[in-house]
């Protein structure tokens, strides 16, 4: 005769484990955490070099189109700070694009704005002038004096921070008006 099995056992030993226990949730979080702390700051550089060049670009962006629209209206366009988007008042939230005779009437009194560019709050901008002007010959001038020479000027777009370490993009305007930018360390804070 054969011995009778338990019946206890026998239910228990056709089962499947599901799940995880609880030490295996513990070494996971823990996994996790580590590999979270390790990417953070990689993800903050990143985010905020991904800021600058696109705050640089922007500008880059709104010097051509201040350029072509000179050259296309046979006319001159302002580049200028701008708190308010429709006038160049010295502000520093907003570049904005502007003829200062809308209708080509020769009366100066009814500007219309052709492009507002906003950079993302983190960024700072700066530059050498807070208003220039591209004449109809397609060459850049400070707007204190748009009779004068060329402008060769630079302007700074830059997060205070060490992450990343190049934490300010120069876009500089050589005499005659070609645009370049680079990456500068400014140690971690702005002008």
């Amino acid at each position: 005769m054969q011995p009778r099995s338990n019946p206890i056992v026998r239910r228990g030993a056709g089962r499947l484990a599901r799940g995880f226990t609880l030490v295996e949730l513990m070494i996971a979080l823990a996994v996790a955490a580590v590999l979270l702390a390790l990417a953070t700051p990689s993800f903050n550089s990143l985010m905020n070099a991904n800021r600058l060049t696109s705050a640089s670009n922007e500008f880059v962006g709104t010097l051509q189109a201040a350029r072509m629209e000179a050259l296309r209206r046979n006319a001159t366009v302002q580049v200028c700070t701008s708190d308010d988007e429709a006038t160049c008042d010295g502000g520093s939230a907003t570049w904005i694009v502007r003829t200062p005779d809308g209708n080509n009437d020769g009366n100066p009194n009814d500007a219309e704005v052709l492009r507002v560019s906003t950079f993302h709050p983190a960024v700072q901008a700066s530059g050498d002038v807070n208003a220039l002007v591209f004449r109809a010959d397609g060459f850049a001038r400070d707007a204190a004096s748009p009779a004068g020479p060329l402008l060769a000027s630079s302007f700074s777009f830059c997060i205070p921070t060490h992450q990343p370490e190049q934490n300010v993009r120069q876009v500089s305007i050589a005499s005659g008006s070609r645009v370049s930018t680079e990456k500068v360390n400014g140690g971690g804070a702005c002008n």
